[in-house]
């Protein structure tokens, strides 16, 4: 490598590159969610710290909002909670469906008490 002429240093290319990005690579809109992490409630703390580590590294300006939600879910833990005490929540993978009480009466028989 150190055969030509003026050759008196090596290159060492990307090693220790730390730094923000400075190309486009996504295209993304205002108010636009780019990471959305569920974690149980005993590594809240853990993982607000490590997203506001990880939002340094995005140019422009990010907020980190804690929702109220029950996982990826559109119901709030306390109705969360009271549905699936009642029966009515339907497991569809990574989310739920609630059963809403209509129709035949043998598909609702988790309702009727």
């Amino acid at each position: 490598m150190l055969s030509c002429a003026g050759a008196d240093r090596l290159q060492t290319g990307m090693r220790q590159a730390f730094g923000k990005p400075t190309g486009c690579v996504a295209r993304v809109a205002i108010g636009q969610i780019i990471f959305s992490v569920r974690s149980k409630d005993a590594q809240r703390k853990s993982v607000v710290e490590a997203l506001r580590r990880a939002k340094y590294k995005f140019p422009g300006r990010q907020n980190i909002i804690v929702s109220n939600r029950w996982g990826f879910t559109p119901f709030t833990r306390d109705n969360y909670v009271k549905y699936r005490d009642q029966g009515r929540l339907l497991d569809r993978g990574a989310h739920v469906v609630l059963q809403s009480g209509r129709g035949k009466l043998a598909d609702n028989s988790i309702l009727v008490r």
